[in-house]
This record gives C-alpha cells, sequence and structure tokens, in this order.
C-alpha cells in the first residue's frame, strides 16, 4: 500500500515537472523563435485566400502566397493611412482652435484663483498664524513632506514616460528585422504548407494526430473568436461615440472616433483617456452642453459594453454568457485587470483539453490505472 502511495506522488511530481518544464521551454525557446511563431500565425491567417487564388485562379502556390501577402499588406496600409489623414486632419483643426480655447480656459483659470483659491489662502494662513510654533513647524513638515511625495510621484511618471520612449525607438531597428523575417517565414511557411501538413501527418500517430487536430481547432475557435468579439465591441463603442459627437455636432467627430477606437482596445482606461479630460475641461470652461453630452456618451459607451459584452463574447468563443461573466470576475479577482481577458480562455484551453482527455490520461497515469504509452497504441489498434 505505502509503494503504490510512493509511486503515485513520484507520478504526480513527475507530470508537474513536465508542465514546468513545458512553460519554460515554451517561454525561453518562444523568444528566440518569435519571428517565426510571428510567421506561422500569418501563414495560418493567409491559408484560406492563399488556397481560393490557387485552386480558383490557377496561380502557382508561390505566387499565391506573394499575392495574398501584398493584398494583406495594401489593405493594412490603406486602413492605416486613413486613419493617420484623419488623425492630422483633426491636428490641424486642434491647432486652430487650442489658442482661443487656452485663452478662454486661462481667463477662467485667473477668475477661479481670484474668487476662491486667493481668499482661501488669505483665510488658511490667518489659521496658520494662529497657531503656535510647535504647531506651524509639524504642520509645515507635513506640507513640505507632502510637496516631496508629489514631486517624486510627478517625476517617477515623467521618467517612465521618457524610458518607453526611448524603449520604443531603441527596438524599432529590431522590430523592423522581426517584421521582415516574420513576412518571409510567412511566405516560405505558407508555400510549403501542404508538404509540412503531410510530414506531420506521416511522423505523428493518427490518435495523437487527431487529439492535436481538436486542441487546434479549439484553441483557433477561442482565440479568433475572442479577437472577433473585442473587435465587434469597439468597433460599437467608436460608432457610439460617432453618433453622438455628430449629434452634438462636434466637428471631426469621425477623427475622435477612430482615435477613441484605438485607445479603447486598452481594458477599462479606453476611452476614460480622452472623454474624461474633455468634459472636464468643457465644465471647466463653461461649455456645460458638451460636457454634459460627452459625460452621457461615456456613460453609455460604458452600460453598453458591460451589457453587450457577456453576450458577445459567449457567442464568439462558446460558453454561456453567465460563464463568461464568472470567469471574466475570477479572472479579475486573482490577477487584476489582464484576469478580464486570460480568464474566459483559460477556461476555454481547459475545457478544451477535458474534452480531448488530455486529463483523464494524466489521472490515469497518475494512479497507476495504466500507462499512457500503452493507451496510446491500443487507440492506435483500434
Amino acid at each position: 500500500m505505502n509503494k503504490k502511495y510512493l509511486y503515485i506522488g513520484l507520478r504526480t511530481l513527475f507530470v508537474i515537472a513536465v508542465i514546468i518544464l513545458g512553460i519554460l521551454a515554451v517561454y525561453y525557446i518562444g523568444r528566440l523563435i518569435i519571428p517565426f511563431i510571428i510567421g506561422f500565425i500569418i501563414a495560418l491567417i493567409i491559408n484560406p485566400l492563399v488556397e481560393f487564388l490557387q485552386y480558383r485562379t490557377k496561380m502557382p502556390r508561390g505566387f499565391a502566397v506573394f499575392t495574398s501577402i501584398i493584398i494583406i499588406l495594401a489593405v493594412i496600409s490603406a486602413a492605416i493611412t486613413l486613419i493617420v489623414n484623419e488623425i492630422i486632419s483633426g491636428f490641424n483643426y486642434l491647432s486652430k482652435i487650442i489658442p482661443d480655447h487656452y485663452q478662454t480656459f486661462s481667463a477662467f483659470a485667473e477668475d477661479f484663483y481670484v474668487t476662491n483659491i486667493a481668499p482661501l489662502y488669505k483665510n488658511l494662513l490667518a489659521l496658520f498664524q494662529g497657531l503656535d510654533p510647535g504647531q506651524q513647524s509639524t504642520l509645515m513638515e507635513s506640507v513640505q513632506f507632502l510637496g516631496e511625495r508629489l514631486t517624486d510621484t510627478f517625476s517617477n511618471i515623467l521618467q517612465s514616460l521618457g524610458n518607453g520612449f526611448y524603449f520604443i525607438i531603441r527596438k524599432l531597428p529590431n522590430l523592423g528585422a522581426v517584421f521582415i523575417i516574420s513576412l518571409l517565414a510567412a511566405f516560405f511557411i505558407s508555400k510549403d504548407w501542404t508538404r509540412i501538413v503531410h510530414s506531420m501527418h506521416n511522423h505523428i500517430p493518427k490518435h495523437v494526430h487527431s487529439k492535436i487536430n481538436q486542441i487546434y481547432e479549439g484553441l483557433q475557435f477561442a482565440l479568433l473568436g475572442f479577437l472577433k468579439a473585442e473587435f465587434k465591441l469597439t468597433f460599437i463603442s467608436a460608432v457610439t461615440v460617432f453618433i453622438g459627437l455628430t449629434i452634438l455636432r462636434v466637428e471631426h467627430a469621425l477623427t475622435i472616433a477612430l482615435i477613441i477606437w484605438i485607445v479603447d482596445f486598452l481594458p477599462y482606461i479606453g476611452a476614460i483617456l480622452i472623454m474624461g479630460p474633455w468634459a472636464i475641461y468643457s465644465f471647466s470652461t463653461g461649455d456645460i452642453f458638451i460636457g454634459v453630452g460627452v459625460s452621457i456618451l461615456y456613460g453609455l459607451i460604458v452600460l453598453q459594453r458591460q451589457l453587450i459584452k457577456p453576450k458577445i463574447l459567449s457567442s464568439s468563443i462558446g460558453i454561456s454568457p453567465l460563464l463568461t461573466l464568472f470567469t471574466m470576475y475570477i479572472g479579475f479577482k486573482l490577477i487584476g485587470v489582464i484576469g478580464i481577458v486570460l480568464g474566459p480562455l483559460t477556461f476555454i484551453i481547459m475545457k478544451i483539453f477535458h474534452e480531448v482527455g488530455i486529463f483523464k490520461y494524466t489521472w490515469d497515469f497518475i494512479v497507476g490505472r495504466r500507462n499512457l504509452r500503452k493507451t496510446v497504441l491500443e487507440k492506435e489498434k483500434e
């Protein structure tokens, strides 16, 4: 009996070691071959278009791959050009109106200082002079400490922004090289796609291959479904912003909606980065109509996103809205904002592994019910 539990413990440690080593191997090897991973993903995405061109237009496989990559790059370049043009147009508009708004804001700030800050300062000064020397010293030390903390915080923020900008500039050559190598890898992988698939079929047992196919199809469905859901959510928010700004008669509504669409991919801090300061500025300059309108519009976006996100995400990744909401909440509580994304995806991966039988095989191996290699051989015979 003791020997049985000893073997169970040893097999459990073996499974844990294999999982840890697998994660480390994927992490470190993945960092070395990241351009080829990106190339494989690109090849996977363009493969339907390649096959369409190859079989419908009778193109050679290599030329079909080259044409598909050019088409994808052209579409992406056209979209980026449109967005950049709209952004430039918006900034030109802002450069014309900002001086007037700056003067308005300066006048407001001056009036606010005269009517509110100055009287408050005089009252605080009178109150401070009424304190005994010990209390004055303690209060000054507290104010000095608060000022130092605020200065340090502001300096750290500026330093972080500067370091981030420097890091991006320093990595641009490396990113360019990764982009080029990824495109070349995508070309050769897609060109030899049929041969690679046949080679995998010949060297991998049929039973194992069927399980890999199930995992691959499930992960593809979950990941593409998640990306599709995020695209739908951000697109709906952008359309809502565009309609709302058009109703408010805000100029360059399309440019603003495109910018909000881009930043809205950041969870929870997307649209508020633009609409929050905009609403505050509008209220502070006396433009109550725009301030109230932008505030209501942002509230509508948040409400709309919270109401439709579980439904859209569940229909895209194949789990119920309640389970989607539950996994999003658990992920958020465990690891923060990123858990909202990783929670449903982790559940989907575990669900796929369960359906494939990986958990069952692993448990059978741990408790010694059967040998995994023997199980695979039995399935091969079937």
